[in-house]
């Protein structure tokens, strides 16, 4: 058996605009750290504090859509679509859950919760008032991702593209008017970014909302199919989906105890982890949107019962990553230099920043090939418990207990422990080959 040209087609056509989305939507982000970091080094370290609160929440919404994801991309193989808005529906009420009880907590114990991750008072404060303006955003994110979702499952996926550029031209025009006060504006600092974003999300749902009521030809969603959800379908979502919940979510909390970890080292860490981290999550886009991709495509064609198809693709896309990993490696150890120019930091920051941006060029080699090989086709295949194990064994069983032995007790350096703290992403290369090439992965998890 051969694959067609309709394939690889149908992966480049998907996989380039989930990219190019994601690079975007991190850009917004990077443009936030840029201007803050040339306006203030403590204003940046507050947004990157509280940013670490956002990751997290972004975590649990991203487990949720790609739950939703799996088994749209399923349904979608067998072209019936009610079941699809119905498992929409069930993910829409999940998480504006999660939105109203974390917009409660940050509410209620702003300061408290800043300070798990700096005891800095300057840099609590400037979280703050941060995190008084951004909170509101919360729910305005979760539609707008959880629609986005159930539009990625039946492969329509400009429309994110057209959202992140449009987010991105918002934010950094209000971030230019309000963290400067340019043109006549009030000079507000990190308030100013924190406006700027959380306009930028308004505007985003809103034009969302516009086209899938007025131009989205496949699904139709509309307000009444989010009123209602089936029992039964919301339970079979839930079963695989509350694993990648929690894992996902522990991710988003290992990856703030990594700022948690540098930012209790030394004073400068925190930021140099912030400016490194922002770029790599950019470059990290490539190996992000494979994963959405795989996890589409690998789940259509479940969906349409061609399993031999289904493996071969599992094949060709395995080598795909490798050569996606080579290139973003070598794209992020050239392109460090001139963004880490862009930041107006002490030089012992932009130097830690440095190293850690070479290290973390090592890391996207092995990453992009586990990442959407694990997330993409074994969790897309339906076997997200095998994900969910590896992950919590890797992340709570070996990095973080390795990270903080290294930091605390060893006293290592800051680079040693991003060393440590990234080192899951090299050693789940293997499990992730044996288990995608040897083991049982294709899960059928549609009704008839």
């Amino acid at each position: 058996m051969r694959l067609d040209r309709a394939f690889y087609r149908s992966f480049f056509s998907l996989y380039v605009v989930l990219v190019l989305q994601n690079v975007v939507t991190i850009s917004v982000n990077l443009a936030d750290n840029i201007m803050l970091g040339s306006y203030s080094e403590t204003s940046l370290a507050g947004a990157a504090a509280v940013n670490q609160i956002q990751f997290v929440y972004q975590q649990l919404l991203l487990a949720l859509g790609d739950g939703l994801v799996i088994f749209g991309s399923q349904y979608w193989g067998k072209k019936r679509l009610e079941p699809l808005k119905k498992i929409a529906a069930s993910a829409m009420h999940a998480g504006l859950l999660i939105g109203l009880l974390l917009f409660a907590a940050v509410s209620l114990w702003p300061s408290g919760v800043l300070r798990l991750f700096t005891d800095d008072k300057p840099i609590v404060a400037e979280g703050v008032r941060y995190l008084g303006i951004i909170r509101f955003s919360y729910l305005f994110f979760a539609v707008t991702q959880l629609l986005l979702a159930a539009l990625r499952s039946v492969e329509t996926v400009k429309i994110a593209f057209c959202l992140s550029v449009l987010t991105l031209c918002v934010n950094c025009g209000i971030n230019y008017l309000l963290i400067f006060g340019h043109l006549g504006f009030p000079e507000l600092g990190i308030a100013g970014a924190a406006a700027g974003t959380l306009t930028a999300r308004i505007l985003e749902m809103c034009v969302l909302l516009f086209y899938i009521r007025k131009k989205e030809p496949v699904l139709r969603l509309r307000l009444r199919d989010y009123l209602h959800a089936d029992p039964g379908l919301a339970r079979d979502y839930l079963k695989v989906t509350a694993p990648m919940l929690l894992t996902q979510g522990l991710w988003g909390v290992n990856t703030a105890l990594q700022t948690v970890i540098l930012g209790h080292m030394t004073a400068a860490a925190i930021a140099a982890n912030s400016a490194a981290s922002t770029l790599f999550l950019l470059v990290k886009s490539t190996a992000v949107g494979a994963a959405s991709t795989a996890s589409v495509l690998i789940g259509k064609a479940i969906g349409a019962g061609d399993i031999p198809r289904t493996k071969l693709c599992a094949r060709r896309l395995q080598r795909m990553f490798c050569i996606i990993g080579l290139l973003s490696g070598i794209t992020l150890f050239f392109i460090r230099i001139p963004v880490l120019s862009l930041y107006d930091l002490q030089p012992a920051t932009k130097a830690m920043a440095n190293t850690f941006l070479i290290i973390l060029s090592v890391v996207c080699v092995g990453m992009s090939y586990q990442m959407p090989t694990n997330n993409g086709i074994i969790r897309g295949g339906g076997s997200a418990s095998f994900v969910v194990k590896m992950d919590l064994i890797s992340i709570w069983g070996i990095v973080l207990p390795l990270s903080f032995f290294m930091a605390f007790v060893v006293k290592a350096s800051p680079a040693v422990v991003v060393c440590c703290l990234n080192a899951d992403q090299i050693f789940k290369c293997v499990p992730a080959f044996v288990k995608s090439n040897y083991g049982s992965w294709i899960r059928q998890l549609t009704r008839d």
